[in-house]
């Protein structure tokens, strides 16, 4: 499926075909580009009822920016990096690293396959409370209950009254409800979650969400071939707004019980929702005490290897959604597509 071109991305394309994306690779060269991918997914397949906004690629446009990166970057791995960091050995010139977060079954379903057929390694973190459990991220349930229902309007909770008449005007309310929420200490946000299907008059089926997560099996076949697992937490809260003797055990229960399932260490980190905000030197400490050596950020952009040998414990990534055009996605790693919004 091709992806509509916005005409923003008109001046990217140019970019890119006269070979000036090229130019600011190779003065890049010296720098971490890690790509952060949710889900591998065809939102325009009939009964896709979960977050669109978290669709990250198409297979088919995963496939395509995989044989970009294995022409244009060294894709490494989490081990490699971890080796560089000991001091071990180099880094090679355009370093990247491909990432996932959530533990959607789509990574092991559409990902895995294309990264395996090319040799590229990546990590997947994951959320421990979601694995092989139909129990959905609050902006699923949000989404399911939109997607089925046939009112036009209604007041909600957190953000009150609204209405929209087509798909895109009801994607921006439930952006809108999604990012309220965001803010909501989990009793809160879960309390005002559970008035959204009576509000919508939707009533969501027990196997709704059957499979829309990685099972443990499935974690672990990937785990023996080449894919490393990280923890994205146990139930994915902003660290920021929970106290330390939570974020503790966020950090170090999720760890565990990784490694109780896959039998290998958890060295790496991804913090939810990943901005700036989102994460403290006082959380990314905890990291380094509870034996996390890694800890990847959602702030965008390459790291230079001298900022990420100094602090390892936040790395820039690159998020990448569904609707990028190629020229976007080419743009992006090098910096230049945030000046064409």
């Amino acid at each position: 499926m091709s992806v509509p071109r916005r005409k923003s991305d008109m001046p990217l394309e140019i970019l890119h075909r006269i070979g000036l994306f090229r130019v600011f690779q190779l003065l890049n060269s010296r720098s971490l580009t890690v790509l952060n991918y949710h889900r591998i997914a065809d939102p325009e397949k009939d009964g896709f009822d979960t977050f669109r906004p978290n669709i990250s690629a198409t297979p088919e446009n995963f496939a395509h920016q995989m044989d970009y990166m294995r022409q244009n970057f060294n894709v490494i791995s989490e081990a490699e990096l971890l080796a560089w960091l000991r001091g071990e050995q180099g880094l090679p010139p355009r370093a990247a690293m491909i990432t996932f977060d959530d533990g959607y079954q789509d990574n092991w379903a559409n990902a895995y396959p294309i990264l395996r057929a090319r040799n590229l390694p990546a990590i997947i973190f994951l959320t421990t409370n979601y694995i092989e459990k139909n129990t959905p991220f609050y902006w699923d349930t949000l989404a399911y209950v939109f997607r089925h229902t046939k009112k036009d309007h209604a007041d909600l909770p957190l953000i009150g009254e609204q209405s929209w008449q087509n798909d895109h005007e009801m994607e921006q309310v439930m952006l809108m409800w999604a990012e309220a929420a965001k803010l909501l200490p989990e009793s809160e946000k879960e309390k005002a979650l559970q008035r959204i299907p009576e509000i919508l008059d939707v009533l969501i089926p027990e196997n709704a969400f059957q499979g829309l997560h990685l099972s443990w099996d499935q974690v672990r076949e990937m785990a023996q071939n080449g894919i490393e697992m990280g923890s994205h937490t146990i139930s994915h809260p902003i660290l920021t707004r929970i106290s330390i003797e939570q974020v503790k055990e966020e950090l170090v229960e999720s760890k565990k019980r990784i490694e109780a399932e896959i039998g290998m260490p958890v060295k790496s980190f991804a913090y939810p929702n990943g901005g700036v905000a989102d994460f403290t030197p006082r959380i990314s400490g905890l990291l380094r005490e509870s034996g996390y050596h890694l800890a990847f950020s959602l702030i965008p952009g390459p790291t230079s290897f001298a900022t990420v040998k100094e602090n390892p414990y936040a790395i820039r990534r690159i998020f990448l959604l569904h609707a990028d055009s190629f020229s976007r996605f080419v743009g992006k790693m090098t910096g230049l597509a945030r000046f064409f919004a």
